[in-house]
């Protein structure tokens, strides 16, 4: 059975996925189209979801995706390891996200929670009328909704939220990306699926996996575009 790069990242790793991982990136070093196309298609969604919550931007967050991989794939002599690489990549969006949102709203910061947010409400929001040529109606629609929704969340919540529920990443994965304590992930999550309001969330619950895709075209553009700026065109 083939394993992605997302899968050699995650969870608890044998021998043989840390050298199949290894060999990997070595491929990616010596700037191998495959391998670097392996890797980009693998953690796409993960850092395009990532920094679309902390910007809340399609455009923003698909800049940073690329901006990413083209940091990461000139510095692969800097990774040691100590991570996933699906992790590391993450780090390197998060804190490229990070950068552009302080430049937008000085003080941004995911670690500090303000005291207001902690009773925050989300209202009911206005379906959105543009349309979605890869959804029915009714999915369109109530993919609008979560996304809305899950924009209005405060940026601590709503990022411990992308994590957990959209991207299933665990507690602890979770935490040590953000940076906070693994008590504190599961405070941030519950608090989260409150301000989303119970109904809501049955509501939206079995198209919830589906919301922000990046996938088919979009997918394909942008890995055409960072293997562009390596100078590796077909």
């Amino acid at each position: 059975m083939q394993r992605t790069a997302a899968g050699l990242s995650a969870g608890a790793k044998t021998p043989e996925i840390r050298a199949s991982e290894a060999e990997l990136i070595d491929r990616a070093r010596s700037r191998d189209e495959a391998a670097l196309r392996e890797i980009m298609q693998a953690n796409n969604r993960r850092l395009y979801r990532l920094a679309r919550g902390i910007l809340r931007s399609d455009s923003e967050a698909e800049d940073v995706v690329q901006e990413t991989y083209v940091r990461a794939f000139t510095h692969l002599d800097g990774f040691r390891g100590e991570s996933g690489l699906s992790t590391w990549l993450s780090r390197i969006a998060i804190n490229e996200a990070l950068g552009r949102a302080r430049s937008a709203r000085p003080h941004v910061e995911l670690g500090a929670v303000p005291e207001e947010a902690l009773e925050a409400q989300i209202i009911k929001f206005p379906v959105s009328p543009a349309g979605d040529p890869e959804r029915t109606m009714a999915q369109r629609e109530i993919q609008r909704v979560v996304e809305r929704a899950i924009d209005e969340l405060p940026d601590v919540f709503r990022m411990v939220f992308v994590a957990r529920v959209m991207e299933g990443m665990n507690i602890e994965e979770t935490a040590d990306l953000l940076g906070v304590k693994p008590e504190t992930v599961k405070t941030r999550l519950h608090r989260a699926r409150n301000m989303l309001r119970e109904n809501v969330e049955k509501e939206i619950g079995p198209v919830m996996m589906d919301a922000f895709p990046f996938a088919g075209w979009r997918c394909e553009r942008l890995t055409e575009a960072v293997l562009k700026r390596l100078g590796i065109e077909r």
